[in-house]
């Protein structure tokens, strides 16, 4: 699958020049949107000095809030036509789906558009093919394949230049050749198909939602992350010789603000698509029609794929006409959907826990130890995986670490590094010691959670409980549900013991569990 390198249509030159006018009494304003462009009083003042001025804002998104604006964002995006027959008009062939809209739980919101079947569909069909003229890549974002790689493998990741393209590009408004594209992502805000927007976007008592959960700590560090990435933007500015030329005098971080580039970074996060078998400056594509005008499915097979001159679906099942087109998301875990695209899918086959075991480095046989974990494939601090519905399996495949880390008497050691294969039970009272710290690992995780298994699914039932604390409840249920699962695996293996009158052995130096 290849992508062919990306050139700018020649209708899109002019919105490369370098510097655009307009008014300067007009200052830019405040935009409720994922894109909305924000520049400082200070700012305005120098730009006034300078004689150059951003481009404005005031036609490239429609103000929200009320639906009065709802209606109006409507009228307006009838006289300007839908992005598929802004495509349509730049190259984008015959296809076989038309863009439907659903209503949101919020009324301020616009409806959700996404891209249905318009007519019967077989597997194997090709729904649509994007050509690369309506593809953003980093080839197109930076001017120089060599840039992009030299970026994105020090400082800034794919989808912080991504960002900072769309964010310049919609200063352009209209002027701009992907304005169709952007007021789409605006008026999708980051929502994906089936739930809401990430977590990322989220105030302090809705990421408590997520208490007891690892995604919540992993929400934290990626909102972290994105700060850094941000404080490296003015990098990016200097460096991509378009958008530098395009507008020399607008210093990103200057030019926008944090919370501004924070959302357009979620946005961007929710709808890029990873192509496969294509260099590193054409990897993370934005495609219109694509994410998240589609919905993902941890049980589909479909995907975007990069093919000669543009990007096409192949669907993997039929459609009635009218259906949603549905693509694959990648074996990713339920806590990954929901930080990358706001939703959470019950039937993830994907789905997983994580736990983390270490051996004690204050062992005094803490290198033999080492040395034996790593002939079987382990590491000093080793993560297994927690697969929903093959909780027990997980459970297997820790003994025998845990075990090593139980060892305690020279010779028992000298014996297990002599042995081939993994630490088997050296004894009733070791094995019970192993698998009864287990079983309080499992139970302490549970027990931060604020609410049970049971409370969780009674919360569930309620049809009017919050979009997103039903996500973040169906996170932590399942979450529960997997633990549960472990817990009751290992309860099953110490009531197996032979002899359950013998006390645990003393373990001075247990293996670590977090």
């Amino acid at each position: 699958m290849e992508v062919s390198r990306l050139a700018l249509p020649i209708s899109d030159k002019s919105f490369f020049s370098p510097s655009i006018r307009h008014s300067s009494a007009n200052p830019l304003p405040a935009l409720p949107s994922f894109f909305a462009v924000s520049v400082s009083k200070s700012r305005l003042r120098s730009l006034r000095r300078k004689c150059y001025c951003s481009a404005s804002s005031r036609d490239t998104l429609l103000a929200g809030g009320g639906e009065a604006a709802v209606v109006s964002a409507g009228k307006k995006e009838e006289e300007q036509g839908d992005l598929k027959s802004w495509m349509h008009k730049h190259g984008l062939p015959p296809c076989k789906v038309v863009l439907n809209e659903r209503p949101w739980h919020h009324d301020t919101h616009k409806p959700i558009h996404y891209v249905a079947a318009s007519e019967d569909l077989q597997a194997g069909d090709v729904a649509f093919s994007v050509p690369n003229s309506l593809v953003v890549t980093l080839e197109r974002v930076l001017g120089n394949e060599t840039i992009a790689e030299l970026l994105t493998t020090n400082k800034l990741s794919e989808l912080a230049c991504l960002a900072l393209y769309l964010m310049y590009e919609k200063k352009q408004g209209k002027k701009s050749f992907w304005y169709p594209y952007i007021r789409e992502l605006d008026r999708q805000r980051g929502r994906g198909q089936m739930a809401v927007e990430s977590p990322l976007l989220w105030s302090d008592s809705e990421l408590a939602y997520l208490t007891g959960s690892p995604t919540k700590v992993e929400v934290l560090q990626r909102a972290e992350g994105i700060k850094r990435e941000y404080n490296e933007l003015d990098t990016v500015w200097f460096m991509a010789g378009s958008l530098f030329q395009q507008y020399p005098y607008d210093i990103p971080t200057e030019a926008f603000s944090y919370e501004i580039f924070k959302q357009a970074f979620v946005a961007v996060q929710s709808c890029v698509v990873h192509l496969q078998k294509v260099s590193l400056a054409r990897r993370f594509a934005l495609v219109p029609l694509g994410p998240p005008l589609l919905a993902y499915r941890s049980n589909c097979k479909a995907m975007l794929t990069a093919v000669d001159g543009a990007v096409e679906l192949v669907v993997d099942r039929p459609y009635k006409a009218g259906d949603p087109i549905v693509v694959w998301c990648g074996p990713q875990p339920n806590s990954k959907l929901l930080l990358n695209y706001g939703f959470i899918d019950e039937d993830n086959s994907y789905d997983r826990l994580v736990v983390e075991a270490a051996l004690n480095t204050e062992d005094p046989q803490y290198q033999d130890k080492r040395m034996v974990a790593q002939r079987n494939g382990k590491l000093s601090i080793q993560v297994f995986h927690v697969y929903t519905g093959k909780e027990r399996e997980a459970v297997l495949d820790m003994l025998p670490y845990l075990r090593l880390g139980y060892v305690s008497d020279p010779s028992e050691m000298q014996s297990v590094i002599s042995s081939q294969g993994p630490v088997c039970p050296v004894s009733p009272c070791m094995e019970r010691a192993v698998l009864e710290q287990l079983a309080d690992y499992f139970m302490t995780r549970l027990a931060g959670y604020p609410t049970t298994l049971a409370e969780d699914e009674s919360m569930l039932t309620d049809d009017n409980l919050n979009p997103k604390k039903r996500v973040a409840t169906q996170l932590v249920r399942l979450e529960k549900r997997m633990l549960h699962a472990c817990l009751q695996a290992t309860n099953d293996f110490i009531d197996q013991l032979p002899d359950l009158s013998v006390s645990p052995c003393p373990a001075p130096y247990a293996p670590l569990l977090k």
